[in-house]
């Protein structure tokens, strides 16, 4: 018999995952039986995480390459993924990119380049999903939001605002959607060790830092994010909506 955390027969839809966390919340979602579809917009990339991914777990892990800020292009992606795999299930709105300069230098091209691809993709994409969940009364949509969702540091204010908009985006879904049999909720690592953190792990200071700062005493994993999402991805949230699930060795509990 399933239990509440198993996933088989889920078909899962996960932005922004051909590398990073989003492969390794890929790979969490298909070990829990979910026919997961990875998405990026670099083909060569994204087929090379499906060849990977699929040496471990088989057909059941697909791709499909579309800009998740393009509205039209997610419209067509969606209709291909649910026409070639099936209803969309869960939902996890990965897609992010970081920049890091000061708000007094920081180009309004980057500011709405960081915002489109963090935030307005997971509304984009959120929302064409969601059409086919509320009509079919269930659904989960998991917001990769951040520990930047309630907090902030200098250099990155685009980031920032953006995971905090992420936030805030996922509890609108909810006043919205959960009445349909949808849950939505969001997932904010702390500083995981990642593509997009290796500079700062690279700086013996940061370094020195972020592990006095955490009480783990350590760097997140993507892995670390696997457990967490299954559980959200799963019928063991069934009423859980509306939160954001930090994961971060208990840096914000602290000062």
């Amino acid at each position: 018999m399933a239990g509440p955390f198993d996933l088989d027969g889920r078909v899962a839809l996960i932005s922004g995952s051909s590398r990073g966390i989003g492969k390794a919340l890929a790979a969490a979602l298909a070990e829990a039986g979910a026919t997961v579809v990875l998405n990026g917009v670099d083909p060569d990339r994204l087929a090379g995480a499906e060849r990977e991914l699929a040496g471990r777990f088989g057909d059941r892990i697909r791709s499909a390459a579309f800009d998740v800020t393009d509205e039209s292009a997610v419209r067509d992606g969606v209709a291909d993924v649910e026409g070639r795999v099936g209803p969309i299930d869960v939902l996890v709105n990965n897609a992010g990119v970081q920049h890091r300069v000061p708000l007094l230098e920081l180009e309004l091209a980057d500011w709405e380049r960081v915002v489109r691809i963090d935030l307005t993709s997971a509304f984009i994409l959120g929302r064409a999903v969601a059409a086919g969940m509320v009509a079919r009364g269930s659904g989960k949509i998991i917001n990769i939001c951040s520990v930047q969702s309630e907090l902030g540091r200098p250099s990155i204010g685009a980031y920032t605002a953006a995971k905090g908009g992420l936030r805030n985006l996922t509890r609108a879904m909810t006043a919205e959607w959960a009445s349909a049999g949808i849950q939505i909720n969001g997932l904010a690592p702390g500083y995981i060790h990642s593509d997009m953190t290796q500079a700062l792990v690279d700086d013996p200071d940061f370094d020195a830092w972020l592990r006095a700062r955490t009480p783990a005493g350590r760097w997140g994993t993507p892995a670390d994010l696997g457990g967490p999402a299954v559980w959200l991805a799963s019928s063991a949230s069934d009423y859980v909506n509306g939160q954001v699930i930090l994961v971060d060795g208990g840096m914000t509990v602290v000062v």
